[in-house]
């Protein structure tokens, strides 16, 4: 009877410590996952989200930089090759038609064409059709360029929020000499300029 209680209590003592292995096992697996999902999750900088928030509608990330004064320069620059593409879209419309109503035999189309088109011929028509196709195209590369370029100020804008400008900073230009070969020099130092002093630490 005896031996049945020591072999049964020594069983249930190797169930309890396999389950307890298990359950830190699983305990410290998870505590890992958990670290590292951390340490890879990285919180946007302000640079990343005005950035974003640019790509995405121009002049959002000057606001979000709080530089307001930029947010009309923006919308001006991009609305000039707006404006271009606007403008060659239009006349390139009526070229077309006016070049495809000289070729038909439809006599209603030629009445129809603008006042500026009606005396040109319809080669004159194909490469001023072609031009204003080209002009198209490089507007809108244009509104391409201006729209990165509002990224590019928004992310810059957004690196210098977080750069410490202090006051305190001074920069100094001395003459050095290093070497025989290069007798005379300039060294640049930057080097903080306090106005209080600093406390003193005792090290033991």
């Amino acid at each position: 009877m005896c031996k049945q209680l020591f072999k049964g209590l020594f069983i249930l003592s190797l169930l309890f410590l396999t389950v307890s292995h298990v359950n830190a096992q699983r305990l410290k697996d998870t505590t890992i996952q958990k670290l590292v999902s951390d340490t890879t999750k990285k919180k946007k900088s302000p640079a990343s989200r005005a950035a974003l928030m640019s790509a995405i509608l121009p002049g959002l990330g000057q606001v979000y930089n709080k530089k307001y004064w930029k947010v009309p320069l923006v919308y001006g620059v991009i609305a000039i090759p707006v404006s271009t593409f606007k403008y060659n879209r239009e006349w390139y419309q009526k070229t077309r038609f006016a070049f495809s109503a000289k070729l038909d035999t439809i006599q209603a189309n030629d009445a129809l064409i603008v006042r500026e088109l009606q005396p040109l011929s319809t080669e004159s028509l194909k490469l001023y059709r072609n031009q204003f196709r080209k002009n198209m195209d490089f507007s809108i590369l244009g509104i391409l360029v201006a729209w990165g370029l509002n990224v590019v100020d928004a992310t810059v804008d957004g690196h210098l929020k977080n750069f410490d400008i202090n006051s305190g900073l001074t920069m100094s230009i001395k003459p050095k000499i290093s070497s025989p070969q290069t007798p005379l020099g300039l060294a640049i130092s930057i080097s903080p300029n306090y106005k209080k002093p600093l406390p003193r630490v005792n090290i033991n």
